[in-house]
């Protein structure tokens, strides 16, 4: 590789943006992504994600293009698409598979570059699937031509303190020269250091436990309070007084959803299958989060003489971002259509368009009217700023309040109001 290597980021979004503004202080980058409209925001100097604020994009020497063929004869490609599921919880590796295209035909073997990839994957993609497909598809001999790297991405949607610049990144590649490689670009950008994975499958593999304990921990407090509801007690009371053992793991239930705990276990559990494995700990734990929506819902309507006027207030999958992807406060307000109740929705941080155009719903303002039904979904700072007498404003006479996150369980309300929370 160059002293001075040119970087190309492939896929300019939660992950990609912050890595490649991050690399832009340190080397020559070039950010691409699929979507003009994407290009043209970051170019005014706007991120949607609200990752980067304007100044440091504006500040940034991060070159932009949407145009594949200025991507060409670099010497490390970064991809940082998206690596969802499909409606059967199948890996989709669409997107990884466009870029690793895209690669293939854009690659220069004089310079024999390094072709890193972020994106959640399960152990085996990088070196069985998109190694042999840029060989297949420009023509090219790994090891000779090019070669391979992982380093799993672990973007945390709006946490300003575990940043790319101070998180510790897993590195992985074909061979302890990649390895090398990666550890003086990343080791550039971070003061958390970098960590030399046993193997690019290992570091595939890691990725993938991450989220998939997360998801089990929170399955397993969403099942607690399934239980405790039963005996009339709050998960959120048996909570405050678990936490007073020193090593209880501080996982809290609601509703799981976004783009990696919500999916990166089904990658697992994918594999998992096909080497002929059973995951029951890990479907278990992605069943009883999936079905939490309308286990709520059921548990609302039944405290309901009927069904009437809802409110749900927070849409994204989680506080303080405005990412609505596989967001299951969704499937809150599909089973309350289901049950016959009358559904209107807020949020502060999605965007009304997206809303609309992904779900054919339309985001209303707290603007006065009273629901029957409130549900505070998400932990928006915004809602949990809301004052006593503004929260007791929104419901209709002997109205039920539902505070999935326990944000409002110290606020004195109005007797007559009837409160339930998990």
């Amino acid at each position: 590789m160059a002293s001075t290597p040119r970087i190309i980021v492939i896929g300019l979004g939660y992950v990609g943006l912050p890595l490649a503004v991050a690399l832009a202080r340190k080397f020559a980058v070039t950010g691409y992504d699929v979507a003009p409209d994407r290009i043209a925001e970051l170019r005014d100097g706007r991120d949607r994600t609200r990752e980067i604020e304007p100044a440091e994009l504006a500040a940034s020497s991060l070159t932009l293009t949407d145009r594949p063929e200025e991507c060409a004869g670099a010497d490390a490609y970064f991809v940082t698409v998206p690596t969802p599921v499909d409606e059967a919880n199948r890996p989709d590796l669409s997107a990884v598979l466009a870029a690793t295209r895209m690669i293939a035909s854009l690659i220069d073997p004089a310079r024999r570059p390094t072709v890193v990839y972020e994106s959640t994957v399960y152990p085996g993609v990088t070196e069985e699937i998109c190694g042999p497909e840029i060989e297949r598809r420009g023509g090219l001999e790994r090891g000779r031509d090019f070669r391979l790297g992982y380093s799993p991405e672990r973007i945390n949607p709006g946490d300003k303190q575990h940043t790319i610049d101070r998180i510790t990144k897993v590195i992985a590649g074909e061979d302890d020269e990649v390895v090398e490689q990666l550890a003086e670009i990343y080791g550039a950008i971070t003061d958390g250091g970098v960590f030399r994975a046993a193997s690019i499958k290992a570091a595939e593999a890691a990725k993938a436990i991450e989220n998939a304990q997360r998801d089990i921990n929170i399955a397993f407090m969403n099942e607690v309070a399934q239980i405790v509801s039963k005996i009339d007690v709050s998960v959120w009371d048996v909570l405050a007084a678990a936490r007073t053992k020193w090593n209880f793991l501080p996982f809290e239930p609601g509703l799981v959803g976004g783009h990696c705990i919500g999916v990166d276990p089904y990658y697992l559990s994918h594999l998992a299958q096909r080497l002929g494995h059973n995951p029951q700990v890990i479907l278990s734990g992605r069943e009883t989060n999936d079905g939490m929506g309308a286990w709520i819902a059921d548990a609302l309507h039944e405290r309901r003489p009927r069904a009437g006027s809802a409110l749900i207030m927070g849409l994204t999958f989680k506080e303080n971002v405005p990412d609505i992807r596989n967001s299951r406060s969704f499937d809150l307000v599909r089973r309350l259509e289901w049950l016959g109740h009358r559904v209107t929705v807020t949020d502060p941080y999605a965007d009304a368009a997206e809303v609309q155009r992904e779900h054919g719903l339309r985001l209303s303002e707290l603007n006065g009217q009273t629901y029957d039904l409130v549900i505070g979904a998400v932990a928006h700072d915004d809602y949990r700023a809301l004052p006593d007498e503004r929260i007791a404003a929104l419901l209709s006479p002997h109205g039920t309040l539902a505070d999935l996150k326990g944000m409002w369980r110290d606020r004195t309300l109005d007797p007559s109001i009837h409160r339930w929370t998990l």
